[in-house]
């Protein structure tokens, strides 16, 4: 018998039931363990469907809730919020506009937004609530350099800012003569 065939296919042999046998020891699986894990997880993803519907549910009636306690609550005027969007402005002015920053208001500049800081005017629409009649004190409260100055439009422009009616600023502005 020729043993140089014999050895390799004894060899082969006992590798292929080495492999076999530590495939079966380190795998360990079986169809029965993926059976196992697949219904674990739909069982996961129904209990994750079951508590989605719930949480909407709640949020349905959270917001149902609220939407009937503020219109109970409400006044009778209407009251605006400000939610300030300054890629808005920036697009409409072409250039960074600063929340309630008085200087976008036509005929303010930095040192009449300072007499306004000093009255404890800082928003748009603190200036948007005050009369022509304040706007004209604050002015004289910084001498007579200031005179000159005419804050009739200065009130409603402060609104529209607080508002966020950017496209509308922009376009009366350009037709104001230094705020006049």
């Amino acid at each position: 018998m020729n043993w140089c065939i014999l050895i390799p296919l004894l060899v082969g042999a006992i590798c292929a039931i080495l492999g076999y046998l530590l495939g079966r020891l380190l795998g360990g699986g079986n169809d029965n363990d993926c059976e196992d894990r697949l219904a674990k997880l739909q069982a996961d993803l129904d209990a994750c469907k079951s508590k989605r519907m719930s949480l909407e549910g709640d949020l349905k009636s959270t917001k149902a809730s609220l939407a009937s306690s503020l219109t109970a609550a409400s006044a009778p005027a209407a009251v605006a919020i400000s939610s300030f969007d300054a890629t808005a402005a920036k697009a409409v002015f072409g250039k960074k506009i600063k929340e309630d920053d008085l200087t976008i208001v036509e005929g303010i500049g930095p040192k009449i937004q300072e007499l306004f800081h000093n009255q404890d005017v800082k928003t748009w629409k603190a200036l948007s609530e005050c009369s022509i009649e304040k706007c004209q004190d604050v002015l004289k409260s910084g001498g007579d350099r200031f005179k000159m100055h005419k804050p009739n439009t200065w009130p409603k422009q402060a609104k529209m800012a607080y508002e966020g009616k950017w496209a509308e600023l922009l376009k009366w502005q350009d037709e104001l003569d230094g705020g006049k």
